[in-house]
């Protein structure tokens, strides 16, 4: 069996498959998106399996938030970090084909339902559920930094910003980094 170095020890062909197995569950409740998953990834990679740190992980969504591309790069940055190539293919594969495979199947079952009550009502329905995941997603990503005063209020004034202005998002994420740049944060 040929193991992979990921920093701290080795993580086997058992290690990929949990983690593809993992991602592949995650994949079925990322409603809104892979980025709504990220409480329970940092639970299962940090807290269970400890293949990262909460600094490492945070450092890894980080990144890929930065970089140009789809929110779901997050996703290969982690897999990266944890195994190599392997855990890239792992975790992304684990993360896209479940999600796309019922999305495929759902959308072509939603256009000939279009109709329904009851489908629109589950729609409706999601909407919360997206900004509650969101929301826990932010939690998480505050872990590192949640000792500070400076940060649950930058986020919370992110918060009432966004509610309050239709100003672009990247407003925000301008004074964040501004902040955090500057050593406030």
């Amino acid at each position: 069996m040929v193991e992979l170095w990921w920093g701290s020890g080795q993580l086997g062909a058992a290690g990929l498959w949990s983690l593809f197995l993992h991602f592949t569950l995650l994949s079925l409740l990322a409603v809104g998106g892979a980025i709504t998953t990220a409480p329970e990834m940092q639970r299962y990679i940090v807290g269970e399996r400890g293949w990262l740190t909460d600094a490492q992980f945070v450092a890894s969504i980080a990144l890929a938030q930065a970089a140009p591309g789809p929110n779901v790069l997050f996703v290969a940055v982690v897999g990266w970090n944890i195994a190599g190539l392997a855990g890239v293919a792992a975790a992304l594969t684990g993360s896209l084909l479940p999600s796309t495979t019922l999305t495929l199947a759902a959308g072509r079952w939603g256009d000939r339902h279009a109709d329904s009550i009851a489908l629109r009502a589950f729609t409706s329905g999601l909407a919360p559920l997206t900004l509650g995941l969101l929301a826990a997603t932010g939690w998480v990503l505050l872990e590192p930094v949640r000792t500070s005063w400076q940060a649950p209020v930058l986020a919370v004034a992110t918060i009432v910003f966004m509610l309050k202005t239709r100003r672009n998002p990247l407003w925000a994420i301008a004074v964040g980094a501004g902040c955090g740049a500057l050593g406030w944060v």
